[in-house]
């Protein structure tokens, strides 16, 4: 039995921002077996666990997958038990008002191993993402952590609110936004001046993030005017009048943008994180995805001629790493391509070749297979030329070759339509709550137009703007009745979220 099995690892979220998570957590989802994690935790952390991995949600907020602390015990030390790596993923920290102190003696007394892995606890990087810096030389030296779950007035209660209000430095109360008014009243009451400074964060580190400011006086009616509810952080100090002159996380140019990636799952996690680091929420259907071909014989024995060619032809990324991988199964090395000259699509092709130590002699200016005909037909007249692609797709490449050279075609890898999209992003694209969805491909974009409903299509490229890789997936788009809201001018992942930044700025400019 492997040493990590039969263990619980209890592994901070962190705050709401998948971009947080630390690379331990990262490492220990990759391997986990089981995943038992709150609703607060970020569903993109759950793409990170192995597809067959089980995912428990065990969230206690009302109306969010209700499994009471005793259950949650329970189910880890059950799986535990069964010889399972586990992995609680807690929201925040697992020690800062998550109950994993409660969940690790739970789990010590049933002799369970476990591991605890923090996380960046709310207190400090909502804070951050808010402009406010809990401590800070001229305003505050010390700071205190504080529930506000039950309140100043609950019985029994465990918090000297007395000495909290004397407290010389930042108040950041965690889950106190519902009994806000009461906790303002108590602090005044105890001698904290009715205008302290004081701020409430909703949602931070995400997309939705809102923050309102005031004084104690003014903070609970500015909140219910603005509509703010749970999940919020509660701040008081002088240190929120720093939040002008350091808040960045409103200012990134796709801050409060909810984006759908809908391109295969591997591609999809790369091109996420350029869109978190620019402000935006992102979302991960993909419509296709990219799997080995089911019978290698095809490609083996065109592999094993591959002396008879004069170019090889990339027309993506997946195609590159599908053809290597082939070469490296079979035992060979790059000496089996030595002799040939390589053609690239675009520059992130011809990026995947230079991780091969190889580079591409023709990348069109242009990144289309016409454009790539147009650029190879006087350098191939005459030669054989091999084509490594998909399963599927535009064969407009071949046919132009064809007229200068002897070509090839050859099958490195398959794309398998998605039978539906997960039911987390249905939801979310009934209720409206995504703003963009990125189209990456014809094949990809003629799967997302099928696994929609009628309902669901008419309102694409209306109330949902589509966003485009290229001219040529634009017309697939439009020939389905879709309207595209923006087209990269550069035929590249970069240049499809600098169409977005674009299009987002001009429509930001004509809100009233």
């Amino acid at each position: 039995m492997s040493t990590d099995q039969g263990v619980v690892y209890l592994v901070g979220a962190g705050p709401g921002d998948p971009g947080l998570f630390t690379r331990k957590g990262e490492e220990l989802l990759a391997r986990a077996e089981v995943v038992v994690y709150d609703h607060l935790a970020s569903p993109r952390l759950l793409d990170l666990a192995p597809p067959e991995a089980l995912r428990i949600c065990a969230g206690k907020s009302i109306g969010h997958c209700t499994l009471s602390q005793s259950e949650i015990n329970e189910t880890l030390v059950e799986h535990a038990r069964a010889g399972k790596r586990v992995v609680r993923l807690k929201g925040g920290d697992p020690f800062v008002f998550g109950r994993g102190g409660e969940e690790a003696e739970h789990l010590r007394a049933a002799g369970i191993r476990f591991e605890v892995v923090p996380g960046v606890t709310a207190g400090v990087g909502v804070t951050a993402y808010a402009g406010i810096p809990i401590t800070h030389r001229d305003s505050a030296s010390a700071v205190a952590f504080i529930t506000g779950h039950n309140g100043p007035n609950a019985e029994g209660g465990r918090l000297d609110w007395q000495a909290l209000a004397q407290f010389p430095g930042t108040l950041v109360i965690y889950m106190g936004v519902t009994r806000l008014e009461a906790i303002c009243h108590t602090l005044v009451k105890h001698g904290k001046p009715d205008s302290t400074p004081a701020a409430l964060i909703e949602s931070g580190t995400l997309p939705g993030q809102r923050t309102v400011a005031g004084t104690l006086a003014t903070l609970p009616a500015l909140v219910k005017e603005a509509g703010l509810g749970p999940p919020a952080l509660f701040v008081v100090g002088d240190v929120v009048h720093r939040r002008p002159s350091l808040q960045w996380f409103e200012d990134l140019p796709l801050f409060g943008q909810r984006i759908l990636i809908t391109r295969p799952q591997d591609s999809a996690r790369t091109s996420a994180k350029v869109l978190e680091r620019l402000g935006a929420e992102v979302l991960v259907a993909p419509t296709v995805e990219i799997r080995p071909l089911d019978d290698f014989s095809e490609l083996d024995r065109t592999i094993a001629r591959l002396a008879e060619f004069q170019w090889l032809v990339f027309t993506s990324v997946n195609g590159v790493q599908a053809f290597f991988d082939r070469i490296e199964a079979l035992d060979l090395d790059l000496r089996a391509v030595g002799h040939m000259k390589f053609a690239a699509i675009g520059p992130a092709t011809a990026e995947a070749l230079r991780r091969y130590y190889l580079r591409a002699d023709v990348v069109p200016e242009s990144f289309r297979s016409e454009a790539l005909a147009e650029a190879l037909a006087e350098r191939v007249r005459g030669t054989r030329v091999l084509l490594a692609r998909a399963t599927r797709g535009r064969v407009v490449l071949k046919e132009e070759l064809l007229k200068v050279a002897d070509v090839e075609q050859i099958a490195v890898y398959q794309n398998v339509d998605a039978d539906r999209l997960p039911e987390s992003v249905m939801a979310r694209l009934v209720d409206g709550s995504i703003d963009w969805i990125t189209l990456t491909s014809s094949a990809i974009t003629g799967r997302l137009h099928e696994v929609l409903g009628p309902e669901l299509r008419e309102r694409i490229g209306r109330t949902i703007k589509l966003a485009s890789l290229s001219p040529v997936t634009t017309e697939t788009a439009s020939k389905l009745g879709w309207s595209v809201a923006a087209e990269a001018s550069q035929y590249t992942w970069d240049g499809l979220v600098e169409a977005i930044v674009q299009a987002s700025a001009i429509n930001e400019k004509r809100r009233p």
